[in-house]
Formats: C-alpha cells, structure tokens, sequence
C-alpha cells in the first residue's frame, strides 16, 4: 500500500501546477492572432460594407466621368486659369457610419493630382483659416502678412449624397450603395454635371 509523504505531494502539486502553466500557453498560442501590413492599394473585404477601396473608386471614377462632360471642355482657361470648386456637402443618409470627409478628401486628391481643378476651402476650415489671418495682423511682419480681401471665390459649388439599401434572407446579405453628386455653377446656378455611382456586394451568412 502507497502511502503520500509530504514530498511526494510537493511534487504532485509541482507536476500539476507545471500541467496548468504549459496548458496556458498552449491556449494563448492557439488563441494569438498576428498583424501584418498591407499595401493602402490593396483590396480587402472582410464584409459586405463601405470600404476604403470604395471611398477611392468611386472617388476616382466619378471625378474622372465630371471632367468629360461640356462645362470643362467649354471652360475659359485662357483667361480663368483652373476652375475652381468649393465642396458643400455630401451627406451620409445610409444607416451604417461612413466617414464622409475620408471620401471628400480622396475627391480633392483625384482632381488635384490630375492639376485641372482647384480647390477652395469651407466650412470650419476656412473659418480657421480666416482668424490665422486675424492673428497674423496683430502679431506677424508687416511683409508678412496674408492680405484680407484677396480669396479666391468658388466658380462651382460640389455637392451630393450617398444612400444604401440592404436585403437579406438571413443566409446571404445583399449590400447596395448608391452614389449621387453634382456640381452647380455658382455664377448662373446651372446644374453643369450630374454623377451617379452603383456598388453591390453579396455577403454570406459569416460576413454579417
């Protein structure tokens, strides 16, 4: 018959405690995901929902589309240089979060790096920008000083919307995003171009 000493329950508790430690890290190691970096280019889908490869596309796409349409080839450049657009609004009235300005901001940077439009500010940032000038005429060098009364005013006014609708048979869920702009002439209040984007997407019950 077997009878336990305290050393041998020292060792069992030793042996059971090393079974729980090494149990552990198994479970962390199986459970450790990994992070690794991806090219901003890349398109990666991990759901049916608005993307940042579609905030680009479309951008890209819709931008390109507004500069074949008359009011740009009739422009005047001779004489006006670039035209120049002001972003009014594009509202989000999908029910899921779409960081509009991410979309407003690859907008400006599709029509900015083709250098056939330019962009005036508005909103809070040219309120920001119009009280560093306040702040530059009490505080900077005379001959440093932006002037007041010198802004360059907006010839087309951009503004739109994105809208989705979203079906679903509770095994796949079908995703539709529609996007609207338009760009008005500031001076005669002429609609001088209408865009119009479609994206669907097909997601499996896993996705959602």
């Amino acid at each position: 018959m077997f009878i336990a000493t305290p050393k041998h329950s020292k060792w069992a508790i030793l042996s059971l405690k090393g079974l729980f430690t090494l149990f552990m890290a198994m479970l962390l190691s199986a459970c450790s995901g990994s992070v690794k970096r991806l090219d901003t280019n890349e398109d990666v889908m991990l759901s049916d929902r608005w993307n940042d490869t579609d905030s680009r596309l479309v951008a890209e796409e819709m931008m390109g589309d507004m500069l074949t349409f008359p009011w740009f080839r009739d422009y005047n450049f001779s004489n006006k240089g670039n035209p120049t657009v002001i972003v009014q609004s594009i509202r989000n009235k999908t029910s899921e979060h779409i960081p509009v300005e991410t979309f407003i901001n690859d907008i400006k940077r599709s029509l900015l790096r083709a250098g056939k439009v330019d962009f005036v500010v508005s909103g809070a940032e040219r309120d920001d920008v119009r009280a560093e000038r306040e702040e530059q005429e009490l505080n900077a060098a005379p001959d440093t000083v932006a002037k007041f009364g010198l802004e360059q005013g907006a010839g087309f006014a951009l503004s739109g919307t994105i809208n989705s609708i979203v079906d679903s048979n509770g095994d796949q869920r079908v995703s539709f995003y529609q996007v609207d702009l338009k760009l008005i002439d500031m001076t005669t209040n002429r609609e001088v171009w209408n865009g119009q984007k479609k994206i669907k997407k097909l997601a499996d019950k896993g996705f959602f």
